[in-house]
């Protein structure tokens, strides 16, 4: 970590110091959600420390830690599984406080940001639908918000929106009237706008009528509170002072938030990874089987240098991702969805190789490993699914290959005439 400035360093290890020394021994039993009171005063702990919200500028509360150097951070946060919680830089929260910091209007700043950012208030992004509506496809966006005189109109469902039982406000992607929009989506670039299609993020209040949460969706994760319900939008009417950046340009926002999110939870998932690792070690290295600790012996040596690799790789992957994050939005989500592929399987692969070798322990609730594994199995889905993804990158590498070739470059499989 001595790459990183001093200033930061030195948080990281307040950071490391606070998740150990106040944060861990507060866990819930495995399996358990983190009591609402609980949190309340960590979160007062945590900013009395100096380590609340590392992520968010200090203008609105936070750290000020520029996004390229997040994971340092992050990873200090994520050993503990409510670690994120505790800091406020857990998701949806993070990424949403993101985006607001990066497109709001200072109004909207004010009234959403401020109060999300000190942890007196959460939110969540509400883009997933019903079948046949988008979920990893964005184009099939079916929630619609139409114009009526000086406000808005949303209708529509959502589904799988996290935190949404705890949450004061939503971020609703709507599909637009493309025409509309037409002013915002020309030259955006998008695969959505180049369809003629248009989406729009709007700020929506729970309290907002015609808004209710539906019933929530049972999932093996624990560390997002506030559950995955369903939430309904039925004539739900906004003012145009309600929308998120311009109309039209939902898609491209979306991309604000997506690219960062997906690598901030590679960062959190990775610490919890090195937490996963740290367990097996000490059990390899007081447990004896066969005459010898389980340390010395071949077969888990191989497991824990396997773990050791992934954990060393995906940090590799997350650093040169960061790079790009503030300075290129397009590289940055090409390579946050490479980050986001291989990260989720190597971190669930570590934490897999740590039950491995705990044994009977490492599948019980004595040790907290499974409900690790359970916590970030879903993570592959997550912030669009792995399969997804791939599609994605190997698209890309074809069109950079393809554009390579026609500008010059040899075709590289020519075998020549056959003699």
């Amino acid at each position: 970590m001595s790459r990183i400035p001093a200033d930061v360093e030195e948080l990281r290890q307040r950071t490391r110091t606070f998740i150990r020394d106040v944060v861990m021994p507060a866990e819930p039993h495995p399996g358990d959600y983190l009591d609402e009171a609980v949190l309340a005063d960590l979160k007062a702990k945590a900013k009395e420390a100096g380590v609340f919200a590392p992520h968010v500028p200090t203008e609105w509360g936070g750290q000020g830690v520029p996004i390229e150097l997040w994971s340092p951070v992050f990873q200090e946060a994520g050993y503990s599984p409510i670690g994120p919680a505790v800091l406020n830089c857990m998701a949806p929260d993070e990424g949403n406080m993101h985006m607001l910091a990066q497109i709001a209007t200072q109004e909207q700043k004010e009234r959403f940001l401020a109060p999300l950012a000190a942890g007196d208030v959460r939110s969540s992004f509400a883009m997933t639908e019903p079948h046949p509506g988008t979920g990893s496809d964005p184009s099939a966006l079916s929630t619609r918000a139409v114009k009526d005189g000086d406000e808005w109109v949303i209708n529509g469902d959502k589904r799988f929106i996290s935190g949404a039982e705890l949450s004061s406000f939503f971020i609703v992607m709507a599909a637009t009237d493309a025409e509309e929009s037409a002013a915002a989506t020309e030259g955006s670039g998008s695969a959505q706008a180049r369809k003629g299609q248009a989406a729009t993020m709007f700020l929506v209040p729970k309290d907002t009528p015609g808004v209710s949460v539906g019933r929530s969706i049972h999932t093996v994760d624990r560390t997002i509170a506030g559950g995955h319900p369903y939430v309904h939008f039925d004539d739900v009417r906004v003012p145009a002072s309600a929308i998120l950046g311009e109309p039209g340009k939902g898609f491209a926002y979306a991309q604000v938030r997506l690219a960062p999110a997906r690598l901030t939870h590679c960062m959190r998932w990775l610490g919890l990874a090195r937490r996963a690792l740290d367990t097996a070690l000490d059990r390899a290295e007081h447990r004896e089987a066969f005459g010898d600790v389980l340390a010395r012996q071949g077969l888990v040596q191989e497991l824990i240098a396997q773990s050791v690799i992934d954990i060393e790789t995906s940090d590799a992957m997350i650093t040169k991702t960061s790079e790009v994050l503030a300075t290129d939005a397009k590289e940055a989500n090409s390579r946050s969805s490479i980050a986001k592929v291989y990260c989720s399987e190597a971190v669930y692969r570590v934490i897999d190789r740590a039950i491995q070798i705990t044994g009977g322990d490492g599948v019980s609730d004595q040790l907290p490993l499974i409900q690790y594994l359970n916590d970030v199995r879903p993570f592959r889905i997550y912030d669009g699914a792995t399969e997804t993804h791939k599609f994605a990158i190997s698209r890309r590498a074809s069109s950079k290959r393809r554009k390579e070739v026609a500008a010059g470059a040899p075709r590289l499989d020519n075998v020549g005439e056959a003699r």
